[in-house]
């Protein structure tokens, strides 16, 4: 029998995780989701938030591992299209710099008839 008001204990106890846990949790997530890493884990995405609310070292963690992948990749981006690489350099100022591409008005063009007279000069010969 329990003793005590409901809340007063009992029910399992709050994960936390542990150093080596938490530099894990920074490299993962250069390439994972948050759903991804609490997969890894093995705790819902929900835990995994609760953790970063109580835990202020995880959420830097994440954040940590994001932002430094996230610079390695426009670094990369930047040098590509430094070399010239065409693709790149659109790719970056349409994110970065706003531009884009307008789609062209359809327009119908009418059929064209095309009738070859044999008195014509240059006519091919029957």
């Amino acid at each position: 029998m329990k003793l005590g008001n409901q809340g007063d204990g009992g029910g399992r106890p709050e994960k936390i995780l542990d150093p080596e846990q938490v530099i894990k949790l920074e490299a993962l997530a250069a390439v994972l989701t948050k759903g991804q890493i609490a997969d890894y884990f093995s705790m819902s995405e929900t835990t995994l938030r609760a953790i970063e609310a109580r835990q202020p070292e995880v959420s830097d963690a994440y954040k940590k591992g994001r932002v430094s992948q996230i610079a390695g990749m426009g670094s990369n981006l930047i040098t590509l299209a430094k070399e010239g690489n065409v693709a790149a350099n659109i790719f970056y100022l349409k994110t970065q710099a706003g531009w884009k591409e307008d789609q062209p008005e359809v327009q119908d063009i009418p059929a064209i008839n095309i009738i070859v007279d044999g008195r014509a000069t240059n006519a091919p010969a029957e």
